[in-house]
């Protein structure tokens, strides 16, 4: 996987026809919120000279780059397709592609509006810790969270414990909804500590709006779309695209997960 994209077989002469593998990348590519390892890269690379390979996640390029590159690596020289942010920063083949923008969308007012309305309600929040960077602005999202993005891997993991017998993301969701209905929003749960705020729309089936323009960029037509997530249940940031009629879900629960469904699949 660490060889020059070039290696690989262009996308029109895939022995897989018209096949695309996406996988989410928290809890599917990688443990939450830290590095791939070795045996998936690898893995990935021997399915990347049969079809197409891409990732779809909520987080920004620069996490990603941290958990699936090195500092040597770009993270979009090992996928033929990177989205970040469910694709509305999304790189082809190494090349950046057109972006998206929350905040544009949204306009300033709205969104002062909202991130105040956030700030509060987690300053009221009574939960065993906080840390810091409670709200994160991203180019096509905000993502909220709790305790704070700034926890530590420990902290994490019982964090999500709590947070699933007290259902503190949800409660939060729950209220945001109440208050901003009419902004056309939509929240979603995913990862251990946090949801992901964004326009209607703006769910990982964004991504597949890249995938249906390859058709015209080079002749390749994607009638067979592979998801790989672990959050598929509803309310979790990999529901809309696994169950979109345009792409085969498929449920995993870990990394070892994933692979061994890959292997199954493909005959790797």
């Amino acid at each position: 996987m660490t060889e020059a994209a070039s290696i690989y077989p262009p996308l029109e002469q895939r022995p897989v026809k018209n096949t695309i593998c996406l996988f989410d990348v928290d809890g599917t590519l990688t443990p939450a919120r830290r590095m791939v390892s070795p045996e998936m890269l690898q893995l990935l690379s021997v399915l990347r000279h049969k079809c197409a390979i891409g990732f779809v996640g909520g987080s920004d390029l620069v996490k990603q780059q941290e958990q699936l590159g090195t500092p040597s690596i770009l993270v979009t020289s090992l996928f033929d397709f990177c989205f970040a942010e469910n694709g509305l920063t999304a790189y082809r083949l190494g090349k950046p592609l057109a972006s998206q923008s929350f905040i544009s969308w949204l306009g300033e007012d709205k969104y002062k509006e909202l991130v105040n309305f956030c700030l509060r309600y987690i300053s009221e929040l009574d939960i065993p810790i906080k840390r810091g960077t409670f709200i994160e602005f991203r180019n096509g999202m905000i993502n909220i969270s709790p305790i704070g993005r700034n926890a530590s891997i420990i902290e994490r993991n019982e964090y999500e414990k709590y947070d699933l017998q007290h259902k503190i993301r949800q409660k939060f969701v729950d209220a945001l909804k109440a208050k901003f209905g009419h902004l056309g929003l939509t929240y979603s749960i995913g990862g251990q500590i946090s949801f992901d705020v964004f326009p209607a729309g703006w769910n990982k089936t964004y991504c597949l709006l890249h995938i249906t323009a390859e058709k015209e960029l080079s002749g390749v037509d994607y009638r067979t779309i592979h998801f790989f997530g672990d959050k598929t249940y509803k309310g979790g940031n990999d529901y809309e695209i696994f169950e979109d009629s345009r792409t085969i879900g498929h449920a995993v629960s870990s990394p070892d997960d994933t692979m061994r469904e890959l292997k199954q699949l493909f005959g790797l």
